[in-house]
Order: structure tokens, then sequence, then C-alpha cells
């Protein structure tokens, strides 16, 4: 499975992140540009995943986006976990965004 840091996350133009947390905690704050997606419903919507790109997938701490990153994996899908998660991206000083 490939993984990405918080800090290559940030640099790259408009990439497709999938924040896998509960709805509550996404409200709290997430990466810019990211949908919620909770892993129990990656698998139903598997046709709204891209093929020709890359989904980046984030939870608080990185075990949960490394699951659902290998789930997806598992059906064809470019997936790469964030390494560290949204901790990472705070304690990097990267804004978040909030719903």
């Amino acid at each position: 499975m490939e993984q990405i840091t918080v800090h290559r996350l940030a640099a790259l133009t408009t990439p497709l992140v999938v924040d896998v947390r509960a709805a509550d905690r996404f409200a709290e704050g997430h990466v810019p540009g990211a949908v919620n997606l909770h892993p129990s419903q990656l698998v139903d919507r598997l046709d709204e995943m891209p093929h020709e790109t890359a989904v980046y997938l984030i939870c608080q701490s990185g075990a949960r986006s490394s699951r659902a990153a290998e789930a997806l994996s598992a059906r064809g899908i470019t997936a790469v976990d964030v390494v560290g998660g949204t901790t990472a991206w705070v304690a990097a000083g990267l804004p978040l965004d909030q719903s």
C-alpha cells in the first residue's frame, strides 16, 4: 500500500481526499476539500471512486485510513494512506476546514 506524508499531500493540486472518520469528528475539522465517508460506506460507493487518479485516505491517526486504503486497493482503486492523519496535519501547522 502506498503512503504519503501530510506535507506531500498539502503540496498536491486538487487531490481527492476521503476522510474516513465519523461525521462529528469530520465537522470538528478536516483537510480542506476533503469529503467524509465512513469506512462502512466505501464498498457501497466504489462506483464514485476514480480509477484514473489516486484517492487519498485520512483519519485521525492513520490506523483507520490504512485499513480503508487496503480495502480500496484490493478492489482496484489507487488508494494512498496519509501517514499520521489529521493529527500530523495539525502538528505540521496546516489549515483545517470546519463544517
